[in-house]
């Protein structure tokens, strides 16, 4: 069984489809903190995006970057691939620095795709909101845990076209593995990671948004805790949030990383939606002790109960819209109103989120 790593998770699509041409759509990078940054480029290269420069001050981390992904060359500095040809500049740098890149990236013509979380304050979400409207460019986050699983798209697919009836309830456990041997230090402190809910909540609080439909929600409870990380005690190992949309859908959300070392993937993502019509549950990585493949949907309605795989059905077309929206100027992959407002839930349970401290045991 192999134990993977959510940190270098890229998944490949069985159904490319490139929607700009060789040399259209030039891209680079800059800063290569988290290993996110490859499942980002993966997505860009299959949908036609052409690779250009890399940025980053560990050249042995560059190099390797190269290396999985050839059309990139070695840039000197930073300025070099600000004032590069590219049209975006993704970026998976250490979380805290991700808003001083994006507005400075901006400032210089170029659209900015962050790595999540994108910011981390409220003061910050306002900045990139002044940002987006002064330089007309796009602030993208990477939500991969909606926009790069195939089982979510097909989610989606089956709430647009109102298989489920109106919504009444998402529920979504995120658990993650830790794999702290290979930490680097930012991941440790909250001030430079964000906090559990600001880091892994992002991704729950952009799907609870996507699937109700939802322009904004309201943040009825959070709470976080350390539970097995005592050498780390700022640390925040585990994280929960009750909310409810704009739509009136009831949501709740559960992200830890204790992944047992005995998973065949880094998490056992779920997601279960209540719809007035039907129920559906996915199962995102794998089919816990049954099959490692995952996209597994379960979904019951008035005809019966169905099961499906979604891997290799639906591509991530979210990849190949982003890339028509810098070039087209629209704004058909995820609006800025919806990816500012998902990062400004997740920062906002974050900062109200009760922290429980774990009784010790005698």
């Amino acid at each position: 069984m192999q134990k993977s790593n959510g940190m270098y998770y890229a998944p490949v699509s069985d159904a490319k489809a490139a929607v700009a041409g060789p040399g259209e759509f030039p891209f680079s990078v800059i800063g290569l903190d988290h290993g996110h940054i490859y499942a980002m480029a993966q997505g860009l290269i299959e949908a036609g995006a052409t690779p250009c420069q890399v940025f980053d001050p560990d050249t042995e981390k560059a190099e390797a970057f190269c290396k999985a992904f050839p059309g990139f060359r070695i840039a000197r500095s930073r300025e070099e691939v600000l004032y590069d040809r590219s049209i975006l500049v993704a970026s998976a740098i250490r979380p805290d620095l991700r808003c001083a890149l994006g507005l400075e990236v901006m400032t210089h013509g170029k659209d900015y795709f962050s790595d999540k979380p994108g910011f981390l304050s409220l003061e910050d979400a306002a900045r990139v909101e002044k940002a987006c409207d002064s330089t007309k460019r796009k602030y993208m986050i990477y939500f991969g845990e909606r926009i790069h699983v195939e089982g979510a798209v097909m989610a989606q697919q089956l709430i647009d076209g109102g298989d489920l009836g109106d919504l009444v309830n998402i529920q979504i456990l995120a658990p993650h593995r830790l794999s702290r041997d290979i930490r680097p230090s930012w991941f440790w402190n909250p001030e430079q990671n964000g906090g559990i809910l600001a880091d892994l909540g992002s991704h729950q609080m952009e799907q609870m948004l996507s699937f109700a439909h939802a322009d904004t929600g309201t943040i009825l409870s959070s709470a976080v805790g350390n539970y097995a990380n005592h050498d780390h005690p700022d640390f925040q190992d585990c994280g929960q949030v009750s909310f409810v949309s704009d739509t009136s859908v009831m949501g709740f959300c559960k992200v830890d990383w204790f992944t047992p070392d005995g998973m065949g993937a880094w998490g056992d993502g779920r997601v279960f939606i209540t719809g007035t019509k039907a129920t559906l549950e996915l199962r995102k990585y794998l089919d816990v002790a049954r099959s490692n493949e995952g996209d597994q949907i379960y979904f019951t309605d008035s005809r019966g109960e169905h099961q499906f795989c979604a891997h290799g059905q639906t591509g991530f077309p979210f990849f190949g819209q982003f890339i028509r929206d810098c070039l087209d100027r629209t704004d058909n992959a995820m609006t800025q109103k919806h990816v500012i407002e998902s990062m400004r839930l997740a920062i906002e349970a974050q900062e109200r989120a009760n922290r429980i401290e774990p009784k010790k045991k005698d």
